[in-house]
């Protein structure tokens, strides 16, 4: 899914070595977790009306601590802050649909993937881009073939002179400085503000992880999703949790609670309750 982390990366590298060391110190048992979510990026996680942490992500926390026989506690950080804060030791990991990039590797460290989602363009329905044909409906970012390319032109040709709605930090904005950098983009904190400025059509598009948009666009109503899926890249290998470097214990008892809650079709079960399909990496 999403995320992409320069700014977050130098903050986190710029926090003392003795802050760091103290977080992963504390819990070396790992009886107790605490767990950082968004809580602003449905269905992966969302703060519903009473104040209570939702979704998948949440759900799926509950799942994985009773297999590693941790007590685990989920708490809500804004997304900017959500690596700088985790090296400080304010929580143990992160479960916030955030994806496995080069970049962020750097700075964290990652569980195995525990769920994978295509990113797409949403605009409204009567936006000429949503009657835009494309001769792909896939594009992987690993490795572009030509006609992967072509489809990529197609996009840069067809958002000309618009502007894209897109949150700050994600491997959304990657993407579009990497492969669209010619087309204007306006960063939001939370893709759900990006949204309510493509309702109200002060932005011409919006992209984001397609279960998230596709989430947006059924609350709107007036919206439609157009353009290939796009993967891998800058987009990163699937979603994982993010850790600290020194806590490789911990990252061994989620990389376990992953692969049995994927082996039983846990992970499967969840995800269609929460995205109507299974995001699971076999």
């Amino acid at each position: 899914m999403r995320k992409s982390i320069v700014a977050l990366a130098l903050g986190a590298v710029a926090l003392t070595f003795a802050g760091a060391f103290a977080g992963a110190a504390d819990a070396k048992d790992w009886k107790k977790i605490r767990i950082a979510t968004e809580g602003a990026y449905a269905p992966w996680n969302a703060t519903d009306a009473s104040g209570k942490l939702v979704g998948f992500e949440p759900d799926l926390a509950k799942e994985l601590c009773k297999r590693m026989n941790a007590e685990c506690e989920v708490v809500a950080q804004d997304w900017d802050a959500i690596i700088p804060a985790l090296q400080q030791g304010k929580y143990d990991a992160i479960m916030a649909g955030m994806s496995i990039t080069d970049e962020r590797k750097q700075v964290i460290a990652f569980s195995r993937p525990y769920g994978s989602d295509p990113v797409i363009f949403a605009t409204l329905k009567d936006n000429p881009l949503a009657a835009t044909k494309f001769e792909i409906d896939r594009i992987e970012l690993a490795t572009v073939e030509p006609a992967e390319q072509k489809a990529i032109d197609a996009l840069a040709t067809a958002l000309k002179g618009k502007t894209v709605g897109v949150q700050v930090s994600t491997i959304h904005a990657e993407f579009m400085q990497k492969h669209l950098p010619k087309v204007e983009v306006r960063t939001y904190d939370k893709l759900d503000n990006a949204g309510i400025d493509l309702a109200s059509g002060r932005v011409d598009a919006m992209i984001g992880d397609r279960s998230a948009v596709e989430a947006i666009a059924k609350e709107a109503k007036n919206m439609a999703l157009f353009g290939p899926n796009l993967n891998g890249g800058v987009l990163g290998t699937g979603v994982g949790v993010g850790l600290r470097k020194a806590d490789a214990d911990l990252k061994a008892l989620f990389d376990k609670a992953i692969a049995e809650a994927t082996a039983d079709g846990t992970v499967g079960k969840l995800s269609t309750q929460w995205f109507g399909f299974d995001i699971a990496i076999k």
